[in-house]
């Protein structure tokens, strides 16, 4: 296996297991304190919300630290 592959490898990885770990921890608690079907739905729909807000506060830091990296080190 190639570095590059390597790396795919370990991103793709990380990407399930995060997405699985909220899922299991975030959203199926959110949805399950809920009777009502409208009530899980909206549930389930804001915490896909916080699930945007999570990847994208990681995407804003992943591109801070590419760009200052030159200037750090």
């Amino acid at each position: 296996m190639s570095n590059d592959a390597i790396t795919q490898l370990v991103a793709a990885c990380a990407g399930v297991f995060g997405l699985a770990a909220f899922v299991a921890l975030v959203t199926v608690p959110v949805v399950s304190s809920y009777e009502r079907v409208w009530e899980r739905l909206v549930a389930g729909l804001l915490s896909l919300w916080v699930l945007a807000a999570l990847v994208g506060v990681g995407v804003i830091a992943g591109a801070a630290v590419i760009y200052y990296w030159p200037k750090l080190f």
